[in-house]
């Protein structure tokens, strides 16, 4: 595994980015670019599981790490992807610390979870290092828990509070929409709720993430001490890459035709 982790731990700034496509070339073209991890969209993404499984077999785990958002914190759904071999699980819409654990539950083996051991899955080389990757799983995997509603900033102390949390992560988009301030980033409801997840997250010792709206912003937060970051999407680059293409060329006849 790429221990980001330990990583985060360290204080270390980690950016990613998300794929919603589900198409294994593409991941692997995104994968090459230089993130330090990918997030494979399960909820709002067009992919399915496996879509996943390909999507997994074209990248490099040594050198991005990649991680699912699931559709909910259903064991099945969790189980599912980390037996692919994925290094850690974000789960949306969590509201209460009971919901947090659910999903804890999910990610490890007894006792600390209630994981299905199956040993010739694709995460541990199809039984061959089922005892080394079953280590690294209590070690390494991150879970990473979005705060995105009025219910989880109401409960953001027991959310935090959970020990196998490793980032609460903030959607501004839902956030911003629940706050009813929505895509105003600078609004004082909004900036008073990402003081308030920083400030519970330093006292859980945990690292809070956040979705940037552009890159112009990333010092801002950073110096807010938030050090997980994602930016734009596979479909992101792909459309604005051909959109910005389209608008050079047809600059460069000056509104001749």
């Amino acid at each position: 595994m790429n221990n980001l982790k330990s990583r985060l731990k360290d204080g270390e700034m980690l950016v990613g980015t998300f794929l919603s496509l589900g198409n294994a070339v593409v991941t692997e073209m995104i994968a090459r670019a230089g993130f330090d991890w990918i997030m494979i969209d399960l909820e709002h993404g067009m992919g399915s599981e496996t879509d996943v499984l390909c999507q997994l077999q074209s990248i490099d785990p040594e050198k991005v790490a990649s991680f699912v958002r699931v559709e909910s914190n259903q064991r099945q759904r969790i189980n599912k992807v980390l037996d692919f071999g994925v290094q850690g699980v974000m789960c949306p819409r969590i509201e209460t610390a009971d919901e947090v654990r659910t999903a804890v539950s999910a990610m490890y083996y007894p006792p600390k979870g209630i994981r299905g051991v199956a040993k010739l899955i694709r995460a541990s080389e199809y039984g061959s290092r089922f005892d080394e990757y079953q280590k690294k799983v209590s070690e390494e995997l991150l879970c990473i828990i979005q705060i995105e509603t009025l219910n989880a900033l109401h409960n953001l102390e027991a959310i935090a509070a959970v020990e196998e949390v490793d980032v609460l992560f903030i959607g501004p988009s839902d956030l911003s929409m629940a706050l009813g301030v929505f895509g105003q980033l600078d609004h004082p409801l909004f900036t008073d709720a990402v003081n308030n997840i920083i400030k519970v997250a330093e006292k859980y010792d945990k690292q809070v993430g956040i979705l940037l709206p552009n890159t112009s912003v990333l010092k801002q937060y950073y110096d807010l001490g938030i050090r997980f970051f994602a930016y734009g999407t596979d479909a992101f680059f792909i459309s604005n890459g051909a959109r910005q293409a389209v608008a050079a060329l047809k600059k460069q006849l000056n509104g001749s035709i």
